[in-house]
């Protein structure tokens, strides 16, 4: 069983920057896509950053686009989302994914957060104006 598991968050103001980072259990999951989700109280889940390690292409939604980074590092077991100019809109708790089925392709479309099989229980980020 492949455990994912997030660290990171916390409570900033506006403008701030927060670094999570994602460990996960199994190796071999390290090659597959990888990807940062988030969930806002009252709203649907959303995809934040998708990276393809095999290639090293990442992928964003539009909100965070300039301002977060997905990146990883294989020997730590480690994903992680640098997060930059933080906005009260990125108020949210934000879920690592793993293992995302060889059905789906690891690409932009893997935001829909659709074919993962590992998720953290995520980490909660706060920002306030």
């Amino acid at each position: 069983q492949v455990h994912v598991m997030e660290s990171g968050g916390g409570s900033v103001q506006a403008g701030g920057s927060l670094r999570l980072s994602c460990e996960v259990s199994e190796y071999s999951v390290m090659s597959r896509c990888l990807g940062w989700f988030r969930q806002a109280p009252g709203k649907e889940r959303e995809g934040v950053a998708i990276i393809a390690p095999s290639v090293g292409s990442t992928y964003y939604a539009d909100s965070v686009k300039g301002r977060f980074a997905i990146s990883e590092e294989k020997v730590k077991k480690t994903l992680y989302l640098e997060m930059n100019n933080l906005k009260p809109g990125d108020t949210a708790m934000y879920y690592c994914a793993a293992g995302l089925t060889y059905a789906r392709s690891c690409s932009g479309t893997a935001l829909s957060g659709a074919g993962f099989l590992y998720w953290g229980q995520g980490t909660r980020v706060a920002v306030s104006p």
